[in-house]
């Protein structure tokens, strides 16, 4: 091969290796209210650092979200600690009970099977829970799942809307009912279709067929706005499930500032923020893109 022949490689060399360098990342997220706002907030910060990004945002549920960034489709998205303990069929162990005994955990399997990368999680818990009316809460001084023990126990007047896989999953309201003692009969439970809190929370602000308690998550919007309260689940009986961006360990060579991009942005997003922002969406039908972008610039981590 002569030398022009050997430059014109070279050349082509670069020019691939440049190209591969500027594959634009591809930022996916789960396809509920939760899943859209964290999928913004990780594209919109990204795009503020001149990072080129392909927008995947709701792109589907758990497995089909899990199963794209597995097959090199996806680069990031938002992912729940606690799903380590289906991801990796891992259900008993209590690490995933724990904050950081849960992250440690699906960080360290998760990079070793996938090559996949949990970056700093956020301090809120998006885990399973009973929401109940504000005004039961107060006339009955009901703050945790103890407390609803001792006022089931005593006769109180109470009707929860759930899912149907919320009241039969062991891991579910059995679940409760078991560490907490107590059991809810037939006429005590109003099981709807599908598992959308929004519908469950909704049916107990409505005090729809009496009820006055819902099924509900951690962060869920709609719980302060529509009025209710969550109650505290003090023997940890739920997994904990702290959103987490987690990304393709090929994607963070590339881009090794993600995790100081997003650190700060995660580290924000409280139980309480989280819950104002998802009811910003899913209450008052605000566009998730832009409660993503004025959150960002109002804390000053986008210009």
């Amino acid at each position: 091969m002569n030398l022009a022949a050997r430059w014109s490689m070279a050349g082509l060399a670069l020019l691939a290796a440049g190209a591969k360098a500027a594959e634009p990342v591809k930022v996916g997220s789960k396809i509920d209210t939760e899943g859209s706002l964290l999928g913004n907030i990780i594209l919109q910060v990204l795009d503020s650092h001149g990072v080129k990004t392909v927008n995947k945002v709701q792109l589907g549920t758990t497995p089909v979200v899990r199963g794209a960034i597995t097959a090199g489709e996806l680069d990031i998205y938002p992912e729940y600690t606690g799903n380590g303990a289906f991801f990796f069929k891992d259900e008993k162990d209590a690490a995933w009970k724990n904050a950081q005994q849960g992250y440690e955990k699906v960080k360290k399997l998760d990079a070793e099977k996938n090559h996949l990368v949990w970056l700093t999680p956020a301090p809120a818990n998006n885990t399973w829970t009973i929401a109940v009316r504000k005004d039961l809460a107060e006339k009955n001084k009901l703050t945790s799942l103890d407390d609803l023990s001792a006022y089931l126990k005593k006769g109180g007047e109470f009707k929860l809307a759930a899912s149907a896989e919320f009241i039969e999953r062991s891991d579910a309201l059995p679940a409760f009912e078991k560490a907490y003692g107590f059991k809810l009969e037939q006429p005590q439970l109003l099981s709807l279709a599908g598992g959308d809190t929004a519908v469950t929370i909704k049916a107990a602000a409505q005090q729809t067929s009496g009820v006055n308690a819902a099924m509900a998550y951690g962060t869920d919007g709609p719980v302060a706005a529509l009025g209710l309260q969550t109650l505290s689940d003090p023997k940890g009986v739920q997994p904990i499930y702290a959103p987490t961006p987690v990304v393709r360990e090929a994607v963070l060579k590339a881009y090794p500032e993600l995790d100081a991009w997003l650190k700060p942005v995660f580290a924000s997003l409280d139980e309480k923020t989280l819950q104002q922002l998802n009811a910003s969406i899913a209450v008052e039908g605000l566009d998730a893109k832009k409660v993503a972008a004025d959150y960002l610039k109002q804390k000053g981590f986008v210009k």
